[in-house]
């Protein structure tokens, strides 16, 4: 919701401001992206020694976790900022685009540390079970982040400036109420809150295969961005909206895998193998079911969803082909996300990490085929989806699908 505010705000600033919001947002979702690994390795780690019934030591994991992002983010923050005018400019869009998203990305920068640490402290209290008290996070950070992004966007006059300076705020806020959370939890299991040399070392381990199949995701995503820059400006902004509402729609989805990490990972750590196939395939039901129900809306106002984003014509002709195509791939997203739960939640990321390298070359000559001889215009973008959703996506539900029904992943105990 946080990308579907800022699309919607600064699509009405203009066709250059949106494409600049989009190559940042790529450059930026790839850079916070590759780190979800501290809250997809936390979420189940916790959950397994909550299973087991030692809920100090899984306070414990989940406060190495926050250590571990804190560092992260500000490597990561200072090494982006003086990187940025290098990381737009790799895309080779028109230099207006360029200089709009250099602007973007070198403020957005400072977000990056606060990120991390959310993403941290949300997986350490949906080890807990706890899915809650993310929620109310997220949703007043969103709230936030909107008030403050009309009053500096719309009110100061800083344009696409002022929706990176509002973002960055909201969700350092999000981290302070985070914080005091954890501290409670700490204080409440007696849990040290100083890091651990073993338990960083565990979790950069275990969060490096995870990495790895994170960077073949934000892979086939920046491939198909580059894709999209070279059909030109008005295509990469509605491919903007498309991917945003892509996203939006995998969030909503990811909700499942999410309860699928906590959930088998508690399963796991306890023993009880028959709940966590109870768990796959309830997780199942509702991914697939649901998926079709998101998918059939987004195809029903797929002609009329694009002006809600922005007012540039040239923009919302090309959408309607292209935003159909996305519907149509929504259920088989939600089988994908929900087995991808599954197997984090049971630890099984090398075979993730593996298998995302094979997923992203199905990918890539697919993309390659987009952009030697896909038409201008709406079709083209379309053919560029459907590559990704189909493509992409199908690859992956075939890698998941067999390692979900064998038995390899099912390890039992802490």
């Amino acid at each position: 919701m946080f990308l579907l505010a800022d699309s919607a705000m600064v699509g009405h600033l203009g066709a250059v401001p949106l494409a600049g919001l989009g190559l940042a947002s790529a450059v930026l979702q790839t850079i916070i992206g590759l780190m979800v690994f501290l809250a997809y390795s936390t979420t189940p780690a916790v959950a397994r020694w909550l299973g087991v019934g030692d809920r100090r030591r899984a306070v414990s994991v989940g406060v190495d976790g926050l250590w571990l992002a804190l560092g992260l983010g500000v490597v990561l923050a200072a090494a982006g900022w003086f990187a940025t005018p290098a990381l737009v400019g790799a895309f080779g869009a028109e230099a207006e685009v360029t200089r709009a998203a250099a602007d973007y990305l070198g403020l957005s920068m400072f977000g990056v540390p606060a990120m991390l640490l959310v993403f941290a402290a949300t997986g350490l209290l949906r080890g807990l079970q706890d899915t809650r008290t993310p929620l109310w996070v997220a949703g007043l950070g969103f709230m936030v982040n909107i008030l403050l992004n009309l009053w500096f966007i719309y009110g100061l006059g800083l344009g696409l400036v002022g929706s990176a300076l509002g973002t960055v705020l909201a969700q350092w806020g999000m981290v302070a109420v985070y914080l005091v959370v954890v501290v409670r939890h700490a204080r409440r299991e007696r849990a040290p809150m100083r890091p651990h040399r073993a338990g960083l070392l565990r979790g950069a381990t275990s969060g490096g295969w995870l990495f790895l199949r994170t960077a073949s995701l934000r892979a086939a995503m920046l491939l198909a961005v580059f894709v999209a820059t070279s059909l030109g400006s008005p295509e990469l902004a509605a491919f903007q909206i498309a991917m945003t509402l892509f996203a939006t729609l995998a969030f909503a989805l990811d909700a499942l895998a999410i309860a699928a990490q906590a959930l088998v990972g508690r399963g796991l750590g306890a023993g009880d193998e028959r709940q966590v196939r109870q768990v796959l395939r309830r997780c199942l039901e509702w991914g697939i079911g649901g998926g079709t129900l998101l998918g059939l809306a987004l195809v029903a106002v797929s002609g009329v969803l694009g002006g809600v984003f922005t007012g540039a014509a040239e923009v919302t002709a090309l959408l309607p082909p292209t935003l159909i195509v996305l519907g149509l791939s929504v259920p088989l997203g939600g089988l994908v996300f929900v087995l991808d739960g599954v197997l984090i939640g049971a630890g099984d990321a090398r075979y993730l990490a593996l298998t995302g390298l094979v997923n992203l070359a199905t990918f890539v000559p697919l993309a390659g085929l987009v952009l030697l001889w896909a038409p201008d215009g709406a079709a083209g973008l379309a053919w560029l989806m459907a590559a990704f959703a189909f493509g992409f996506l199908g690859a992956r539900a075939v890698t998941l699908s067999l390692r979900a029904r064998g038995t390899r992943w099912v390890h039992l105990g802490a």
